[in-house]
């Protein structure tokens, strides 16, 4: 963090205290409170820190007003029509785009980590046919830490280099078993020859009896939900990471609280939520009573998909997004799904009322993510453990920049107290 030359003046009662103001490259202000405590005795009060810079970072930058994000300096609609994942993850990781030369290592480390230790197929079914993917996805990525043991000191750079290679080769392997596991089809195992959409999508729909082709357009489609959800600075999930990490847990186990805490409907789930109403909809001639019920404040009714709490414009996603979205459902010729037939009319409907574009609720990215893995064949189900897959590189970059930071403090939240003041233990005759 860079010396600051300006600082903020607070006054309680009657005493003066400077403290220093931070400028970031981009964004606002920061003023510094890391003293505020032990010179005044008091605390900030901000539940949800959502006026609080809890980390300094380099990684990722949003401007919500703009309707802008940023990894390491580049724009996401960028990365997603000239970029593909694996090189997003380089840039993520390392802070700068690779070479050719570099990204040809970087696939091939890769691809060679895919597979997973064979006694972990044991895990899998040691679970319910009917558990939720994201349920199996916390236990498996939790257990990494007792196959890999080789990369889990968090003091040697080599194992954390290691590790975070482990982490973004081997999760869409998680992803796909834990489908496979809920579906009742045998496993399929990664293939060395594929991309890694490709490779995530053979994964997850080929069965032994046929041969399997992947879809140039939907591994592209696949390629491009992966990017557009690599990372997204200081979320819920992100922060989950950073505090877990900030105990000295390995990172297989930090990795795992991020997708307990990404399993959220408020959070992960969103995707799934945008499809969900979708369907309460059902046909589109509802779509004006839905309308309607969305500008009733008495109504709990709320259009899922549309606006972001971050994104006070337009999500920069979204347009990719829309994009594959068309190319996917020109490919498969599903135009007579009603679910999607419901999707295009209320984007129509959204877009053409003045009360949704005043309030700038355009649709977000999570509305054409939900269209575009429907119409793949995935379940609702396995939105989120998708999710999750995209976000890993995200929660890694940020676990190896805080894990390097010499500013490095466990975390420890502080509280607005409220209860009950000092007082004697009753006999439990007396009460």
């Amino acid at each position: 963090m860079a010396d600051s030359t300006k600082t903020a003046k607070l006054t309680i009662d009657g005493k003066d205290y400077e403290l220093p103001i931070h400028s970031p490259t981009a964004g606002p202000d920061v003023i510094d409170i890391r003293k505020l405590y032990a010179q005044a005795g008091v605390f900030t009060y901000d539940p949800g820190f959502t006026s609080t810079a809890s980390c300094d970072s380099t990684i990722t930058y949003i401007d919500g007003g703009k309707g802008e994000l940023l990894h390491r300096g580049y724009p996401i609609d960028q990365l997603a029509e000239k970029s593909h994942y694996l090189e997003v993850c380089y840039l993520l990781l390392y802070g700068e785009l690779p070479s050719p030369a570099q990204l040809e290592d970087f696939e091939s480390r890769v691809t060679n980590h895919t597979m997973l230790h064979e006694q972990m197929m044991y895990l899998f079914r040691g679970y319910r046919r009917d558990a939720h993917p994201m349920a199996i996805m916390v236990g498996v990525v939790g257990a990494l830490s007792a196959f890999y043991h080789d990369s889990t000191d968090i003091s040697d750079p080599w194992q954390r280099e290691v590790a975070s290679i482990r982490m973004i080769a081997k999760m869409p392997t998680i992803a796909a078993m834990a489908f496979k596991y809920t579906m009742g089809q045998p496993f399929v195992y990664p293939r060395n020859d594929l991309d890694y959409a490709s490779n995530f999508l053979r994964m997850c729909f080929a069965v032994p009896a046929e041969d399997y082709e992947v879809n140039p357009i939907l591994s592209r489609a696949m390629d491009r939900i992966f990017t557009l959800h690599a990372d997204h600075e200081q979320n819920a999930s992100t922060s989950t990471v950073r505090l877990a990490s900030s105990s000295g847990a390995n990172p297989f186990a930090c990795i795992a609280a991020g997708i307990a805490c990404l399993w959220g409907p408020a959070h992960g789930g969103a995707n799934q939520a945008c499809l969900e109403m979708l369907q309460e909809i059902g046909t589109p001639d509802r779509i004006p009573e839905y309308i309607a019920r969305a500008k009733d404040k008495d109504d709990p009714f709320r259009l899922m998909g549309f606006g972001h709490r971050v994104y006070k414009n337009f999500d920069p996603r979204a347009k990719v997004m829309k994009q594959s979205a068309d190319e996917v459902l020109d490919l498969l010729g599903i135009e007579d799904n009603p679910t999607l037939q419901v999707a295009k009319e209320l984007e129509k409907a959204a877009l053409a009322d003045p009360y949704f574009t005043e309030k700038k609720l355009f649709p977000n990215v999570d509305f054409y993510s939900g269209i575009i893995l429907e119409a793949m064949g995935f379940p609702t189900s396995m939105f989120t453990p998708i999710f999750a897959l995209s976000r890993t590189v995200g929660w890694i970059s940020q676990w190896k920049e805080m894990i390097s930071d010499p500013q490095l403090k466990i975390g420890r939240p502080r509280q607005l107290y409220h209860g009950e003041t000092l007082r004697d233990y009753v006999d439990i005759e007396n009460r």
